[in-house]
């Protein structure tokens, strides 16, 4: 195994553990622990670091795949572009959508529903993504 590709599986590994850590642990335990108003807050502080996070792992993860798999390397840079549109675009989306359920806007609930299960789908799409990433690399 080249180098290149070492980095790469170890930080497609530290992506998905991550990933996995947050929807089985953290936001569960968020939820169990805190109260909804808090845990709320805190998601919303927490989120944009969660993105952020898995956009710098997927994106160095891409660069170390370029010399020894093309193919890894465009699976990771769309990793990375759809942590980017969650964070940026549907995020905001979410929140507001939140917000406007709070004030007892009619519609509101049904779209932050919608607008979360997208966000929902789009992590667990990412997470395929790189399990299929591991499995080329193995």
């Amino acid at each position: 195994m080249v180098f290149g590709s070492a980095v790469t599986i170890w930080l497609v590994g530290a992506l998905i553990g991550s990933m996995l850590f947050f929807a089985f642990t953290v936001a569960p335990t968020v939820f169990r622990s805190l109260p909804a108003d808090h845990a709320g807050l805190f998601l919303r502080a927490f989120f944009p670091r969660y993105y952020l996070w898995g956009l710098i792992l997927a994106l160095i993860a891409a660069a170390f795949a370029i010399p020894a798999n093309a193919i890894v390397s465009t699976a990771c840079f769309l990793v990375a572009l759809l942590f980017v549109y969650v964070r940026q675009t549907l995020m905001p989306q979410i929140n507001r959508a939140r917000d406007d359920e709070l004030q007892g806007m009619p519609g509101a609930g049904k779209r932050f529903k919608t607008l979360h299960m997208w966000s929902v789908a789009i992590n667990g799409f990412q997470m395929l993504i790189l399990l299929a990433v591991a499995v080329l690399l193995l």
